[in-house]
């Protein structure tokens, strides 16, 4: 990564920036400069590129921004689940001390469901149809840990348990498709958690499921935190949901990071206009249903734009002299102590823009 320079009240950087945690605990996962990329018959997909964060015991980071963005595919990558077929990942994913990039294929496999542990979007899928959610459970212990079947079966009814699953003692032998979304998606975290991992990371955890249900999930989640002291990366288009538990936030957009900072300073102080456009998506109490959608559609990632990758659909990009949002990418610039975002528009601009338009009142 390179050094960042002060020149006056600005500060310029390379594409490429760790921006620090406001979390103090110790850092457990570290990804420096991870471009994930695919070939396809129709072209290179540059699906992530040039990410870096870090994450922290006891933090939750949320990445947040549309389907397409990079969100998931950045995750993937981390966990060691994109095939080397078509796959190009580069870059380096720091996990406990130990560079999983560079790592074989097996410390990856042993570290992932034990350190380490996932949950999808789609249980259903996520879950085998074919073998009783206890026996699912039961195979998740024994794989990384030397304990008999009665240890593990009792070990995975008390995560049922924990989580919140009624008559675990019956449900433990039942079949995926015999419970409810919410209660698949609490076999999914038992699962992730059966193991007491340090990092979890939590595909669209709420997704499909209705209001109750995601705030019973959400609160599972930080009450396990609590207790594990787990770091969470939590995935996410709902930013009432990244309110609700997030310490920090990368905003996604174009397979790279548009903005990256604390919770209260996105909300509060955002400082790149796709971020206001996603704020400003938010119904708010008295609106009437009025909704302030961002215009246009996400870029293709095989053919993203030559400039800033945002401008297509950008409201600001004529306030920037000559036409640098058309053909100059932005760097990933320091714009606070623990806060970067992606812009052409200079720092009183952006003021001025928040301001007049009420953007994160």
């Amino acid at each position: 990564m390179s050094e960042l320079t002060t020149e006056g009240n600005s500060v310029t950087s390379s594409t490429n920036v760790m921006v620090p945690s406001t979390h103090k605990g110790d850092v457990i996962l570290s990804v420096n400069d991870l471009s994930v990329s695919f070939k396809t018959h129709d072209g290179l997909v540059q699906a992530v590129s040039h990410l870096s964060y870090e994450v922290r015991r006891g933090q939750t980071l949320a990445i947040v921004g549309e389907s397409g963005s990079g969100k998931s595919v950045s995750s993937l990558a981390v966990m060691g689940l994109l095939g080397s077929d078509n796959a190009n990942v580069t870059g380096e994913v720091h996990f406990d001390g130990k560079e999983l990039i560079s790592s074989s294929a097996d410390t990856v496999r042993q570290l992932r469901g034990l350190k380490m542990a996932m949950i999808f979007q789609d249980p259903l899928s996520a879950l085998h149809p074919y073998y009783s959610i206890g026996k699912q459970l039961v195979e998740a212990v024994t794989a990384h840990q030397d304990v008999s079947k009665e240890a593990a079966r009792a070990r995975a009814l008390e995560m049922l348990n924990r989580v919140g699953i009624p008559s675990a003692e019956k449900r433990i032998d039942d079949y995926p498709h015999q419970l409810s979304g919410g209660m698949r998606q609490r076999v999914m975290i038992a699962m992730a958690l059966i193991n007491d991992p340090e990092l979890l990371i939590a595909d669209e955890p709420t997704t499909a499921l209705d209001v109750t249900v995601q705030a019973q999930i959400i609160e599972l989640l930080r009450d396990l935190q609590k207790e594990f002291g787990t770091a969470i990366v939590i995935i996410t288009h709902d930013l009432g949901v990244v309110a609700d538990v997030a310490d920090d936030v990368i905003v996604m957009y174009g397979g790279a990071a548009a903005e990256q900072g604390p919770v209260r300073e996105i909300f509060y102080q955002p400082e790149m206009p796709y971020t206001w456009g996603l704020l400003a998506s938010i119904p708010k109490a008295g609106d009437e249903g009025q909704l302030d959608p961002i215009p246009g559609t996400p870029p293709s990632l095989i053919h993203l734009p030559k400039g800033c990758v945002f401008a297509p659909r950008c409201a600001f990009r004529s306030q920037v002299p000559d036409n640098a949002c058309a053909t100059t990418r932005p760097d990933f610039e320091i714009t606070g102590p623990n806060h970067a975002a992606r812009c052409h528009l200079t720092t009183e601009q952006r003021k001025t823009i928040r301001l007049d338009r009420k953007i994160g009142k």
